[in-house]
């Protein structure tokens, strides 16, 4: 434990707050013994999904907030529901769709649509989506625009309404218009973003794709090409990715090693390329003989695939879990299934779901132990949204006794069982 974190946990002490303390002390004791794993995730889904839904009811806007923060960083006196997050609302309105078709949730439904419509009121008259939350200056992100093309254009889809799929069409030119020429995002980025080639952006290129294939526009199809072919030159043997970190080239988060993966991986199916889905299995095989016996990973892994620190992003736990089970289908390989199910077992079994405070019960931590330096004290809108990804993933899975793909936008969760997306 840092000395940071030992001030942080003496000052609220100090003050009178003891929750801090006693998550750091659960985490502590369970990192100490294997975690027991669940047989029925869905209570866990469930606790979720209502944890996504109190943060949204947190901002009073539509949008969702960032996390929960149970401790005062340093430089800062904010604790509780943070801020209305643009990028991460606009993934997580597919995922909360998905949710509503699979359950019969018509709050979730309108929520969603609740969502997508607070994102056409804060989008930038560029086009672009705003980094940061929206209680921070205004400025251009390439990512996040990506982000929020993924939610307009799923609500597009169940609506109708052609007012989201204009915004999204809006913010699909301001990404082509910002990239150069060799495929890379140099320009229009997130002022709280590290400068140079982002590979975590393939995701941005995914977006482009769906959009591509909402709107018939070839100028998307090739801006999302170009991105992932940049990406694929950055790409080691062992299937490492270089320039791939928010903050941290030589050791990655498992996060944006995620991003880069994924991105790949839809591009390589939206586009029929087998040398996508290589590329992206090569390095999903990597993180996967990386998995701890717990279920878990390293939160990030440098150029050889040596873990780089002890905690856990379990964002990135989440995200591989999808990834491995998108595999599972793409290859009819059952054998990902097992990697993804630990993995989801791990991040149940790490999950509060008796905690009193609303903030912390369901929510999903940007770290285990919860000190562990991504999203330090914070429980995270976008590591909620991936768990529910994930475990929806697996119990489709389970139940069709055969892998499946996550929902592919656009499709309701029996649809895309039904044609097999």
């Amino acid at each position: 434990m840092s000395p940071a974190v030992v001030e942080i946990l003496l000052r609220e002490l100090a003050q009178g707050r003891g929750q801090t303390v006693g998550l750091v002390l659960r985490d502590v004791a369970r990192s100490m013994v294997p975690v027991r794993p669940t047989t029925d995730l869905s209570k866990h889904l469930r606790a979720t999904i209502e944890w996504i839904k109190r943060a949204q009811d947190a901002t009073q806007s539509g949008g969702v907030a960032h996390g929960y923060l149970v401790a005062c960083r340093p430089a800062s006196r904010t604790r509780g529901w943070l801020a209305a997050y643009p990028e991460t609302t606009g993934y997580i309105i597919p995922t909360v769709f998905d949710y509503a078709a699979a359950f019969g949730d018509a709050d979730a439904c309108r929520r969603a649509v609740a969502m997508a419509d607070w994102e056409l009121e804060v989008q930038m008259p560029s086009g672009a989506v705003r980094g940061g939350t929206v209680d921070q200056p205004a400025t251009p992100a390439v990512f996040n625009t990506g982000q929020v093309i993924f939610g307009w254009v799923r609500a597009a889809r169940e609506t109708a309404d052609e007012r989201y799929l204009r915004a999204a069409e809006r913010a699909g030119r301001f990404l082509v218009e910002h990239q150069d020429a060799d495929g890379v995002w140099r320009r229009g980025l997130s002022q709280y973003a590290k400068a140079g080639p982002q590979t975590y952006n393939t995701r941005t290129a995914w977006a482009l794709l769906e959009l591509a294939d909402a709107t018939g526009d070839h100028a998307f199809r090739e801006a999302g090409i170009r991105n992932v072919e940049a990406a694929l030159a950055r790409q080691l043997p062992n299937g490492w990715f270089g320039g791939n970190c928010l903050d941290n080239d030589e050791a990655p988060l498992t996060h944006t090693i995620a991003y880069a993966i994924r991105g790949i991986l839809e591009a390589g199916h939206l586009l029929g390329s087998e040398r996508y889905l290589v590329a992206a299995r090569r390095a999903a095989d990597a993180v996967r003989n990386k998995q701890r016996q717990d279920g878990s990973l390293a939160g990030r892994y440098d150029r050889e695939w040596r873990p780089a620190v002890r905690w856990s992003c379990l964002t990135g736990n989440a995200q591989m879990a999808i990834i491995w089970l998108r595999l599972a289908d793409v290859f009819d390989d059952g054998g990902y299934v097992g990697a993804a199910e630990r993995s989801l077992q791990f991040l149940a079994g790490v999950q509060n779901l008796r905690a009193r405070d609303g903030g912390v019960r369901g929510g999903v931590a940007g770290s285990f132990p919860i000190f562990g330096e991504y999203g330090r004290f914070e429980y995270l809108n976008w590591a909620a949204k991936f768990f529910i990804d994930g475990a929806m993933a697996l119990q489709e899975c389970q139940r069709a006794s055969r892998p499946v793909a996550e929902t592919k936008p656009g499709l309701t969760t029996n649809a895309a069982a039904a044609v097999g997306a």
